[in-house]
């Protein structure tokens, strides 16, 4: 009988390093974050959608609220840890290791949890303590928009108050972050003499830009608009995308695109 030869043995490690980096961290959360995402969703949608059970108690949908504004800010702080890991190595590569360390990549990770959760606990108490005159919710997920549309008239004011002024905080705060930290890279970028090397530096930042820009233009368009002018068959195919649609894109834009990610594919392949 002969002896078996160790298959870890037979794997160069020497590449896999590479994806523990801070920028690979940030990818694994992003990775974490869509399938939690869809995870809230698409199983309670589908079963729905093929018992022809579109019922759910109030408790679950007020628990799938929660956990979607958790995980859908989280995404938007995420992006906006990214843009400051693209600023700070294009802008300080000598220092990169330094500003963007593990530690500090993990602190900004654990503050951003703690963000989000005590965000969703404050509009899911909000929502669930109005009175609601209807309980048919015309989508196919609790959405916040869509509960307040329950809510008998009059008494969602004061919630609409609140997200017009503490939801902003929330998410324009991110993209504040992400909109000047893309200036000062643009900036950085055309001190650069070679255009070729200009092209290649900031082409490092349009898969995270593409995925900027998917997220943030439908979530300002569902959360950011008077309540008056939801119309619910449009409004369902707009959750579509940034529910669905997005985190399903994200690996493809952001993930494939990047090459230490595909080498090291290649490598586990072969």
């Amino acid at each position: 009988m002969g002896l078996e030869e160790d298959p870890a043995q037979l794997l160069p490690m020497d590449h896999l390093p590479q994806l523990h980096t801070p920028m690979f961290i940030l990818m694994g959360n992003l990775a974490f974050v869509d399938v939690c995402f869809t995870s809230i969703i698409i199983p309670r949608a589908l079963y729905s959608l093929l018992s022809g059970d579109t019922h759910i108690s109030i408790h679950d949908c007020f628990a799938q609220l929660f956990l979607f504004l958790a995980v859908g800010n989280m995404d938007s702080f995420l992006l906006a840890i990214m843009a400051f890991d693209r600023y700070s190595a294009i802008c300080f590569p000598l220092y990169y290791l330094k500003i963007m360390s593990r530690r500090t990549c993990m602190c900004l990770l654990v503050i951003s949890w703690i963000i989000v959760f005590l965000h969703s606990t404050l509009y899911t108490v909000l929502t669930s303590s109005q009175p609601h005159c209807s309980r048919v919710i015309h989508h196919f997920f609790c959405d916040l928009p869509v509960i307040m549309l329950l809510a008998c008239s009059g008494t969602s004011d004061t919630l609409q108050k609140i997200l017009f002024t503490e939801g902003p905080i929330i998410i324009f705060s991110p993209m504040l972050f992400i909109l000047v930290s893309y200036i000062l890279i643009v900036r950085a970028v055309l001190t650069l003499k070679s255009s070729q090397g200009r092209w290649k530096t900031f082409s490092t930042c349009t898969s995270h830009l593409t995925m900027v820009i998917l997220f943030y233009s439908t979530v300002i368009f569902m959360y950011f608009r008077p309540s008056f002018i939801y119309t619910p068959t449009y409004d369902r195919d707009i959750s579509i995308v940034y529910s669905i649609i997005a985190p399903m894109l994200n690996p493809f834009i952001y993930s494939l695109r990047n090459k230490e990610i595909k080498n090291t594919i290649r490598k586990i392949l072969k």
